[in-house]
């Protein structure tokens, strides 16, 4: 398909006034652009009861946000572990509020949203660390938030799927603790990654590939492995035994090669994958309905999809 005409004015618009993101050059000006065009671009007007906290993390507390639909008090409702995109670089609770609220009211279960500790202040493994042991407190607490402890996911987008993708891998490792569902939107999952939808889509689609190894650099010291599974999730050796998977890719993404490759190995290691293909759009669609409308129709999607996997967890029980 072609370019949907909302994801090609925007595309547009960032290049005129030079402000994609990939015209940032330091870390403060990176997030300022993603805030700044999240404020823009997204719409947070789902209703959604929201509260912050926090919980012990390996480099300090952790900040979380947690959603959840009007009126949901104190029932026990399933729940998502989120972390967010943004090239580990920025991204926050900010940045994604719009796309946690219509992800609560759409599957109709809370979200805690993970402001795990971002590069280059904080290089890998940092981020990983920080959303491991936040899915891990959640779990141990899950009473407290009115978690179903049977029906927890953990998800995010871009580089925030790939942290979602490693957590189900070092959780299944590690014995626990047992999550029912990951969902990655469009996740980055090989950082090594070059070749096709990569080279295809390498600039003028929302992230450069200059911008991304730029936020690569940041993240991954230059004695790292680029395929530690905790960065390249893609590149473990073994997929097997790991939670359902939902997975959302978009045609004009530059990561979506490495989506598509991870669901079909997981489904060819026995996991079951319900995937999406998103045609017509580009890397970061989902949290910019405001710009593209077709973000709406996605957060309904992905909802609609996770109910039937909690339930399926529900009947199995």
């Amino acid at each position: 398909m072609p370019l949907d005409r909302r994801a090609e004015r925007l595309l547009a618009m960032l290049a005129a006034t030079q402000g994609a993101l990939e015209a940032s050059e330091t870390p403060a000006a990176r997030r300022q652009a993603l805030r700044g065009l999240a404020e823009m671009a997204d719409d947070a007007s789902e209703p959604s009861e929201v509260r912050d906290l926090t919980c012990p993390g390996p480099g300090g507390e952790i900040a979380l946000r947690a959603y959840a639909p009007p009126r949901a008090g104190r029932s026990v409702l399933p729940a998502l572990v989120f972390f967010h995109g943004g090239g580990w670089v920025a991204g926050d609770l900010a940045t994604h509020d719009g796309l946690c609220r219509r992800l609560a009211l759409a599957f109709g279960g809370r979200v805690i949203a993970v402001d795990y500790r971002r590069a280059p202040e904080h290089p890998f493994p940092a981020a990983f660390d920080d959303a491991l042991a936040a899915t891990r407190w959640v779990a141990a607490h899950a009473g407290a938030f009115g978690v179903d402890p049977a029906r927890l996911a953990v998800g995010g987008d871009s580089v925030g799927g790939g942290l979602a993708a490693a957590v189900t891998q070092a959780a299944r490792d590690a014995g626990g603790p047992r999550l029912a569902l990951q969902v990655l939107i469009c996740p980055i999952l090989d950082v090594g990654a070059k070749a096709g939808s990569r080279a295809a889509f390498a600039d003028g689609y929302f992230i450069s590939r200059a911008a991304f190894a730029r936020d690569l650099t940041g993240y991954l010291p230059a004695r790292a492995d680029i395929g530690d599974p905790r960065v390249s999730p893609l590149r473990a050796t073994d997929l097997s035994r790991l939670p359902p998977a939902i997975l959302h890719t978009a045609e004009f993404d530059p990561f979506r090669d490495e989506g598509e490759a991870y669901g079909e190995r997981l489904r060819a290691a026995g996991v079951r994958v319900r995937s999406e293909h998103h045609a017509g759009q580009i890397h970061y669609f989902y949290a910019m309905a405001q710009a593209i409308p077709a973000a709406h129709a996605a957060a309904a999607l992905i909802g609609a999809r996770m109910r039937d996997a909690f339930e399926a967890v529900a009947i199995a029980a």
